[in-house]
């Protein structure tokens, strides 16, 4: 049995919970004020995950290449392979995300996997909005999910590829 590890990064929206096993980051959670506090337990993984973390709250870091597993279902796992490759500063809609991973008629199951993707940022569901350009919802909390994507505009240097104003 892998022996678990957590810590905690401040962040400029919010604690983050860091969850790792002796192979790879198993969580990135938002701290909610009724959040149970665990003590920590660092390892090389989660102390590599904080650091890229800290490099892309800077604007310096655009891909992650610390080791990442969740538990789920394949569909889930599809639909989570798709997430990482919605590039920096881009979004997509949940009907694009439901085309790649089993047709149109997906698009609530790819809602519903995209909500239980439990390694934020990284895993950007943050990048997936609505087929009309508008937020939809986020776990971490929409304010969160705007800001997200507004730090991602401010250091891409590019347009939001599906018109997304804020």
């Amino acid at each position: 049995m892998l022996k678990k590890y957590v810590s905690y990064l401040k962040s400029p929206i919010g604690q983050i919970k860091i969850k790792a096993d002796d192979n790879a980051v198993n969580s990135i959670l938002f701290v909610f004020d009724d959040t149970k506090m665990e003590p920590e337990n660092s390892n090389n993984i989660v102390e590599k995950c904080k650091q890229q973390l800290k490099e892309y709250f800077a604007g310096r870091r655009k891909e992650f290449d610390v080791e990442i597993h969740q538990e789920g279902t394949e569909f889930q796992q599809k639909v989570w392979a798709e997430l990482i490759k919605i590039p920096y500063g881009k979004t997509v809609s949940y009907n694009d995300i439901a085309k790649k991973v089993g047709g149109r008629n997906m698009m609530r199951a790819v809602g519903a996997a995209n909500g239980k993707n439990q390694i934020s940022i990284i895993v950007p569901c943050h990048r997936v909005i609505g087929s009309d350009g508008k937020l939809t919802g986020y776990a971490g909390g929409m304010w969160r999910k705007e800001w997200l994507l507004k730090h991602e505009d401010k250091y891409s240097g590019e347009e939001r590829q599906l018109g997304f104003e804020f």
